[in-house]
């Protein structure tokens, strides 16, 4: 006999975090007892930040993984199934949808929520990995305030990358802004905004090829950067890296069945969370390149599964 029998829903959130939990929570008071698969990190980015202090509700700072942890219990309350298991593949060609996790396990679904958010990209080198969360951050937001009166450095040329320096300047002493070229790619607003600012340094055409640290306690000293055009290596010193060189939607999954952005991020029709298919909706920082929070990633999960449940009583 088969111990993991073909699990039929009429609402299946494909992932969790802020859009899958609010959308679970809105279609579970539905009476659609929703079944949520989380993924290999339930709670999403947001259970590798720490202090959240721009969640509406809270006065106080609160923690990003109790946070997700209570948005969880709430889904949980009102009659979500939560399962723990990765969904390996899906067929959104036919009625009814299918998705299959990592063990073979089958789920079948009127229709499904995509909430399978998005990740930072790290620039992959080794030393970089090892100082994660020592003094190497994907978030000024959520990490700029540890380092008051420091020296910080941030990696990257875009929007984002300006964005972040200029949010440092608020805490650290200085701030070095590390870019492969010799221009930025960012809107020209945020680039004389970002030359204006005393406290920051650019180093153009340069790549960090080691942070440098001690292991007792972990925490981050300097970077060697190397400049690109004389070839050059030189030490910086610094206590803390903000990577900001961009997000990577978990979307692999979808290729070739969704319509998707040329990064990969979901589309979906104006004004609403549904994609190409109809009863198939994306919500949160899958879709969203925008303005990835944790507040509008919830806004979207209350949209899909509105979209949903309308879906549901129109066939």
């Amino acid at each position: 006999m088969n111990q993991n029998p073909t699990k039929h829903a009429k609402v299946l959130i494909i992932g969790s975090g802020p859009a899958g939990y609010t959308a679970a929570v809105y279609a579970a008071r539905a009476m659609l007892k929703p079944i949520m698969v989380s993924g290999i990190e339930p709670g999403g980015q947001l259970t590798t930040t720490t202090d959240v202090e721009n969640y509406p509700g809270f006065s106080k700072v609160i923690q990003g993984p109790w946070l997700m942890e209570q948005m969880k219990e709430q889904a949980k309350a009102v009659g979500t199934e939560m399962i723990e298991d990765h969904i390996a593949s899906v067929n959104l060609k036919s009625k009814p949808f299918e998705a299959v996790g990592d063990g073979g396990r089958k789920y079948t679904a009127d229709t499904i929520i995509i909430s399978t958010g998005a990740q930072a990209r790290w620039l992959n080198i080794d030393s970089e990995q090892k100082f994660r969360g020592f003094g190497v951050s994907a978030c000024a937001t959520c990490d700029g305030f540890f380092f008051k009166d420091k020296t910080v450095a941030v990696v990257g040329g875009g929007n984002a990358a300006v964005e972040e320096a200029i949010f440092l300047t608020k805490f650290a002493l200085k701030v070095k802004l590390i870019h492969r070229r010799d221009s930025l790619r960012a809107e020209k607003m945020l680039q004389k905004k970002l030359m204006e600012n005393k406290k920051i340094e650019i180093i153009w055409d340069s790549v960090v090829e080691e942070v440098i640290g001690d292991n007792k306690p972990k925490n981050v000293k300097g970077l060697k950067i190397k400049n690109v055009k004389t070839n050059k290596v030189e030490e910086l010193k610094i206590d803390g890296l903000f990577i900001a060189i961009g997000h990577d939607p978990a979307t692999q999954l979808f290729k070739d069945q969704l319509n998707m952005d040329k990064e990969g991020y979901l589309t979906t029709k104006p004004d609403s969370t549904e994609t190409n298919i109809p009863g198939v909706f994306a919500a949160g920082d899958v879709k969203d390149k925008i303005f990835r929070q944790a507040v509008t990633a919830a806004g979207m999960g209350c949209m899909a599964a509105l979209e949903a449940e309308k879906h549901l009583s129109n066939n």
